[in-house]
């Protein structure tokens, strides 16, 4: 399923980009969202380091979390965590990562795109303050490549979405983390955080794909917003 996603995604020109933003509910609904940001890693050089930030749907906790592992497995394989991740001073915490869906959904599409060699620095965003991920960014910003898994609205009238969902993917393009409200983003704590060093350190957003689970498998009654979005270094842009 994730070949054939990818296989019907577009590869815009520029080379690869720095960070994305990508859903991250299941393939079936929010899938052609996330290979729309996926495709554009196809080419990214071997051994690549991959920050990843999604929301802690399930376990309340203050802060971030590390998983308490040396590797990720899936059906494709096994990722390696980079050693930088033991740096970042952030806590670990297996019961955090257990069913944590934000971050594993993330994996087939890179174990495809970027083969086996690739490592990851995958961070769970309980209730933190923007600042706190803006320094772990920062800390992990060399050579490193950024992803933040983030649905958009949930559950609104599919008009009322779209209309909801666009205005915060105008606020996303233009670096805007403070036009960000809680309520339109699920991953807005680490979202807010990226942007704030997006916009620092001169990246340009481009939009990928913005649809909703009622655009892809699901009803109208009430949808998922799903947004794919790519961040390119000025100098590449």
């Amino acid at each position: 399923m994730v070949d054939r996603l990818l296989s019907d995604a577009v590869t815009h020109p520029g080379g690869a980009p720095k960070a994305l933003v990508v859903p991250h509910a299941g393939y079936v609904y929010s899938g052609p969202v996330a290979a729309s940001a996926y495709a554009q890693w196809r080419g990214l050089e071997p051994g690549a380091r991959i920050v990843l930030l999604g929301p802690a749907h399930y376990v309340g906790i203050r802060g971030l979390a590390l998983p308490d592992a040396d590797a990720l497995e899936t059906p494709l394989g096994r990722v390696q965590i980079d050693p930088l991740a033991a740096s970042l001073g952030v806590p670990v915490s297996a019961l955090v990562h257990a069913r944590e869906h934000s971050l594993e959904v993330q994996l087939p599409f890179l174990q495809s795109v970027l083969g086996p060699h690739f490592t990851l620095v995958p961070i769970a965003v309980g209730h933190a303050d923007r600042h706190e991920v803006a320094r772990v960014l920062d800390a992990a910003w060399e050579r490193s490549h950024v992803i933040i898994s983030s649905d958009l609205s949930h559950f609104l009238p599919w008009a009322e979405a779209q209309a909801l969902d666009a205005k915060t993917a105008q606020s996303i393009v233009s670096l805007d983390a403070d036009a960000i409200g809680d309520d339109q983003a699920c991953g807005n704590a680490a979202l807010r955080g990226f942007l704030d060093v997006a916009k620092r350190r001169g990246l340009v957003a481009r939009q990928l794909d913005l649809r909703t689970s009622g655009d892809t498998a699901g009803d109208k009654d009430r949808v998922v917003g799903y947004g794919a979005f790519s961040f390119h270094e000025g100098a590449h842009a």
